[in-house]
């Protein structure tokens, strides 16, 4: 994890493939490793990783990346490196495609354009004049340092203060998106294996809020796909992939109430809804179909005294940990503690209720 203002995200996203890493080394965040966060995961059944490479500073993430290559490990970056420390010839893939496929300015490139919203590329300067206030639009940042987490897009409706995101102050150029009325929200997972080959892993729902952020995964009883949508997120994938990309991937794709399918991001990289769909091949592969819906609990409170208050539900069942962070852990000065998990069962509206009284208990 690169030095960045936002560096919590970062390290929260460095520990997630903890949760099904199995003997596959990881470099990850110390804040992930806590030890009754890890045998949370393992009481619930997950392969979590038994090769954890820890780092607390930035320093130290350095460090745990030269020792992973003095081992003559093969690494595989989720977010752009440096090159000085991720040699190109190491990488699973190059830094340089990593940034390109997750600028938010690719999308055209690797997507059809039947499926693309209306969009254009400008500069900052240029910023005022194609997205006035008056009208409604979407905002996104135009950079290879891509970081995700939602942090690169800013939604505005027509008639309200504007008031830009921090990207603006450091991009020379952004995208400006039409603003959509979405109906249905979809995440296609798919993956490129070591040969080369797109392959779905699954369709989930996204739950989003009023902001445009997306809030956790439906798993299970999802609205199909339609065909020539789900056809084309295939040729997407496979584009990346016939140009050097390995790994996982989620297209986050709508179909707007006047019926238009749109894919709306690329998202080159392991997310937030591959992991939980990841844990549930795992703990319920014969039950994918059963409805589950992931989400996050963010609390100022150490990760310990949270799996204590939610030990109960754990037993219960139906609720399983699938990674979480504790910046106390780490020389991050701000005391945060964020704890990822999935509700499952087999009534729908069950797990939403389960689910919408945990996130009303915790995150405030």
């Amino acid at each position: 994890m690169p030095s960045s203002r936002h560096r919590n995200t970062r390290d929260v996203l460095s520990a997630r493939p903890l949760a099904i890493a199995a003997d596959t080394p990881v470099i990850t965040s110390a804040g992930g490793t806590e030890p009754n966060l890890i045998a949370a995961m393992r009481d619930g059944g997950l392969p979590v990783g038994t090769d954890a490479r820890e780092f607390s500073s930035e320093a130290e993430f350095a460090l745990r990346v030269t020792e992973a290559l003095s081992d003559g490990l093969l690494l595989s970056m989720e977010y752009p490196q440096p090159t000085s420390l991720y040699p190109d010839e190491r990488s699973v893939k190059s830094a340089e495609l990593v940034g390109y496929l997750n600028n938010k300015a690719s999308i055209s490139t690797f997507v059809d354009p039947r499926f693309q919203a209306r969009r254009q590329i400008v500069t900052t300067a240029e910023l005022a004049e194609a997205a006035p206030a008056e009208k409604s639009w979407v905002l996104k940042a135009a950079t290879n340092a891509a970081h995700g987490a939602s942090l690169d897009v800013y939604l505005h409706r027509a008639g309200e203060l504007v008031n830009l995101p921090a990207f603006t102050d450091i991009l020379s150029e952004v995208v400006v998106e039409e603003y959509l009325s979405i109906h249905r929200n979809w995440g296609v997972q798919l993956y490129v294996a070591a040969d080369g080959q797109a392959r779905l892993l699954a369709v989930t729902d996204q739950r989003i809020d009023a902001e445009g952020v997306y809030t956790g995964g439906r798993f299970g009883l999802v609205v199909p796909l339609p065909a020539d949508l789900l056809t084309e997120c295939l040729a997407i994938a496979q584009r990346a992939a016939d140009v050097g990309y390995r790994g996982m991937c989620s297209l986050d794709c709508a179909q707007t109430h006047d019926g238009r399918l749109v894919m709306l991001d690329l998202n080159f990289r392991i997310t937030s809804g591959s992991i939980p769909l990841l844990a549930l091949h795992t703990i319920r592969p014969d039950d994918l179909d059963r409805p589950s819906e992931s989400t996050k609990l963010t609390t100022a409170a150490p990760i310990s005294a949270l799996l204590a208050a939610l030990r109960p539900a754990l037993v219960r069942g139906g609720l399983l940990v699938t990674g979480g962070h504790d910046t106390r852990r780490t020389d991050n000065p701000i005391n945060q503690t964020t704890l990822h998990l999935i509700v499952f069962g087999d009534d729908p509206h069950d797990v939403a209720t389960r689910r919408t009284a945990l996130e009303n208990m915790y995150n405030h």
